[in-house]
């Protein structure tokens, strides 16, 4: 999960439209390798086989201005933000006093923090929970530094500005960030802002690549151009995998990509690559504008497991055990008990209303009763509003044909036993609100794997059961991924993936797109 902290208040409504042709023109990225010549190099719409490209013996970097551009707004917006915050907080906090340096310091502070923490940095900008970790981080350094500032200058009444308008800066920063970032997607959707990608491996490893970069289109890689060990295919001799054209071998890659512009070269599982051969690619590839991915074995692997270090002179990517214990881990316990309680407190008219409305809708009870699989595999009885008739389960039997569920799970868009109440709440989630309880008692996080049945943990294979090595969620990956619309075998992915790659950061994100999921409908019935 094109991978993934989300901004702390609400943004409603549509993000405005923002036409990133019109941004406005600002230096290429710091960090950036540029050619000796930079020619235009139009992006294809969608990944299809075309031309290739004239031969030339000078690297090519390609122009991407709708990087510069976007990478403008982001920085404007973050200045704005703090500068319009600053500025308030002068007249509010200190009167605008001759002497006095808060705001002056609080804005320096700010404007050295961002950059240092590479929150403005290009690699960071649309990629996933990264981009607000960063922006995260500098904000934080930011007020250390005027905290700092009040105790090296003697000016002990920095408090407000170290506890007020830093965080106030930040309930601006993180809402424009995802705004931002929510055009981006919208225009990568479109087929625009996307980065030209080479792919080089085995055509299964690539294939899988293809295929991912079209179904997570926000990530922003188009492959353009694939090498091969054969140069000819997927092995049957049509000169392209699925609709991308393969341009050569491995051997010929550094030259295609100095004569083809591509941003990425995506490195993926061969036999061919040995530590030399990648070492002298990455040295055929500088001067020019591609940044060097390689793809590790460990694919459903990521986030803060895998770290690089040096060993004897060897890069070595170290893959930490899965941690489940441990200061984070008491962290999302407390913020887990303080979210349902205050969750409960600000829903309790809206539960006491849906109560009566399935009371009132066939007088049947309100609260249904489901036994569900936790943590280490014990049982509890998990709580929802009732949204079927009482004798759903009895008449589920003369329903097996209909079953549109995958896997184990049974499940139909248009269920005759759904009330009229009960598909309404469905919809938008509000039948799983009693879940809270089982967050407050302990039975349940707030995010976390899907809480599977009996009767499903029964025909799980050793890997899905490591879904059970931490508490079942009242949201995860699978509800922000397509919720009753995935197959049996995403949904287990998805699981895993969380258990195995989790995080705080990731608990956030996974919060606030809930909210846009829940919000939409979307895969819901």
């Amino acid at each position: 999960m094109e991978e993934s902290v989300r901004p702390t208040s609400t943004v409603s409504g549509p993000p405005p439209h923002i036409d990133l042709q019109a941004m406005p023109e600002i230096p290429a990225p710091a960090g950036a390798r540029t050619g000796k010549t930079a020619t235009a190099h139009p992006v294809p719409a969608v990944n299809a086989p075309g031309p290739a490209p004239v031969e030339s013996t000078t690297a090519k970097s390609h122009p991407a201005s709708w990087e510069k551009r976007y990478r403008a707004w982001v920085i404007a917006s973050d200045i704005v933000a703090a500068f319009v915050v600053i500025g308030v907080s002068a007249f509010v906090i200190d009167r605008v006093a001759p002497q006095d340096m808060h705001a002056f310091g609080t804005a320096l502070a700010v404007l050295c923090a961002l950059p240092v923490s590479r929150a403005w940095s290009p690699r960071v900008l649309g990629e996933g929970p990264e981009e607000y970790r960063t922006l995260g981080r500098g904000l934080i350094t930011a007020a250390v530094l005027v905290a700092l500032g009040g105790l090296l200058f003697r000016a002990l009444d920095v408090q407000p500005w170290v506890f007020i308008v830093v965080p106030v800066i930040a309930l601006f920063a993180f809402p424009q960030r995802y705004l931002l970032r929510q055009v981006l997607h919208r225009q990568r959707r479109r087929g625009l802002c996307l980065l030209p990608v080479m792919a080089a491996g085995s055509p299964g490893t690539v294939a899988d690549l293809i295929a991912r970069t079209k179904t997570e289109a926000h990530v922003g890689w188009r492959v353009e151009a694939v090498c091969t060990v054969d140069g000819g295919g997927a092995g049957s001799g049509s000169g392209e995998i699925d609709g991308v054209p393969v341009v050569g071998r491995l051997e010929e890659l550094s030259r295609h990509v100095r004569r083809g512009g591509y941003r990425v070269v995506a490195i993926t599982a061969d036999q061919y690559w040995t530590p030399k051969r990648l070492q002298r690619l990455a040295w055929d590839l500088e001067g020019t504008a591609a940044e060097l991915v390689v793809a590790p074995v460990l694919m459903e692997v990521a986030g803060p497991r895998l770290n690089v270090s040096g060993v004897l002179g060897m890069p070595l990517l170290r893959v930490t055990a899965p941690r489940f214990t441990g200061g984070r881990r008491l962290v999302k316990e407390a913020v887990d008990r303080c979210g349902a309680a205050f969750l409960l407190t600000l829903f309790s008219p809206l539960l006491l209303a849906i109560a009566l409305a399935v009371k009132l809708g066939d007088r049947g009870p309100v609260i249904y009763k489901q036994r569900r699989v936790g943590k280490d595999g014990e049982n509890f009885t998990m709580l929802k509003f009732r949204t079927m008739v009482p004798d759903a389960d009895k008449i589920r039997q003369n329903l097996e044909e209909a079953n549109e569920g995958a896997g184990p799970l049974f499940k139909m868009k248009r269920d005759p036993r759904v009330t009229r109440v009960g598909g309404l709440l469905r919809r938008y989630s509000l039948d799983e609100l009693p879940q809270l309880f089982n967050v407050l008692y302990g039975r349940m996080s707030l995010v976390g794997p899907r809480p599977p049945l009996p009767e499903e943990t029964r025909q799980y294979a050793p890997d899905a059961r490591r879904r059970l090595l931490v508490k079942p969620g009242l949201t995860g990956l699978w509800q922000v991924s397509g919720r009753s619309d995935l197959s049996w075998a995403d949904s287990i992915r998805l699981d895993l993936r969380y258990v195995e790659d989790w995080s705080l950061a990731l608990d956030l994100v996974i919060l606030w797109k809930t909210f846009r999921a829940v919000v939409g409908g979307d895969g819901a019935y």
